[in-house]
């Protein structure tokens, strides 16, 4: 057999997938908030947790979204995150009944200065890697360390060579 390409180690996630994973979030963060199990607020991180947290926010009807924008990626290389843009300080406070949704949680760099800035706030992804895990509170589906996810926002449809051959 030949050596994989990066992508046939892939976990594609389709626009009906993410959906579905986003929603089942929602429904395992209902009624698990510190105010009788409300949440005051959802803040994404940009860009990948704003798909997730819109429908994290629907299902659970919250009205108060924000966002902050931290880049921790150059392409697919993984850099010394920095926030470049913070959510509203009134929305935020030191975390308080604030969900943080992101779509994954990889090294957990990312999540790790989030949580030092909101130390009391809820931090939810949709899918993670084991070394990122412990700075998730609640996820849905863990990959392994070494699998990329390709997110549908990424993605462009395109012809792909068979797995074997050209024939």
């Amino acid at each position: 057999m030949t050596d994989r390409l990066p992508h046939e180690k892939g976990f594609h996630v389709s626009w009906d997938q993410i959906h579905r994973d986003s929603r089942a979030l929602a429904w395992r963060l209902d009624g698990k908030g510190p105010d009788d199990g409300a949440w005051r607020a959802v803040v994404a991180i940009t860009r990948g947790g704003m798909a997730p947290a819109m429908i994290v926010a629907r299902e659970l009807d919250i009205r108060t979204v924000d966002t902050i924008s931290v880049k921790s990626y150059n392409h697919q290389e993984q850099t010394k995150p920095r926030v470049i843009k913070a959510p509203q300080a009134e929305i935020m406070g030191d975390g308080e009944g604030v969900l943080v949704i992101d779509d994954l949680v990889d090294t957990g760099k990312t999540l790790e200065l989030v949580r030092h800035l909101y130390p009391k706030a809820h931090f939810a992804t949709v899918y993670a890697k084991p070394s990122g895990r412990p700075m998730v509170d609640t996820y849905i589906t863990e990959v392994s360390q070494d699998t990329w996810i390709f997110f549908p926002w990424d993605m462009a449809l395109q012809y792909v060579e068979p797995y074997r051959g050209k024939d």
